[in-house]
């Protein structure tokens, strides 16, 4: 199985590059890869800061692509548990360091959104700092 970084998942969503994006897709659909939690993180930041990209074409675009057959994503749960927090509205990273952190017993954050985001999605042991 081999890695791959953020620039080959962007490529191959957007198919936006003449060059770099066939190759994206060849390799990717040509042979398992393996996309770290890091990555998927900083694909949502690629495609919300660069591309402009909603949160919830986001979320769709990154569940069908954790869905190719020859794709495999560290920690699928976690990732698919914060992907639903971000469509309804939460932070994909706040989402993730909340999935993350589900063996704690709570979260503290100075970011009131977060706080308030968290506990109308059911997660009352997140707390303001």
């Amino acid at each position: 199985m081999l890695a791959i970084d953020t620039n080959l998942v962007v490529r191959y969503l957007t198919n936006d590059h003449p060059r770099q994006s066939p190759r994206a897709r060849a390799l990717i659909d040509g042979q398992a890869v393996f996309v770290a939690v890091t990555v998927m993180l900083e694909v949502d930041w690629v495609l919300r800061s660069a591309y402009g990209y909603r949160p919830a074409d986001i979320a769709r675009a990154m569940r069908s692509f954790a869905g190719l057959p020859t794709v495999s994503v560290e920690d699928p749960t976690v990732v698919a548990a914060a992907l639903d927090l971000s469509e309804n509205g939460m932070d994909f990273a706040d989402a993730l360091h909340l999935c993350k952190t589900t063996h704690c017993e709570g979260m503290a954050s100075f970011d009131r959104k977060f706080v308030k985001a968290a506990r109308a999605a059911g997660y009352d042991r997140v707390r303001e700092a």
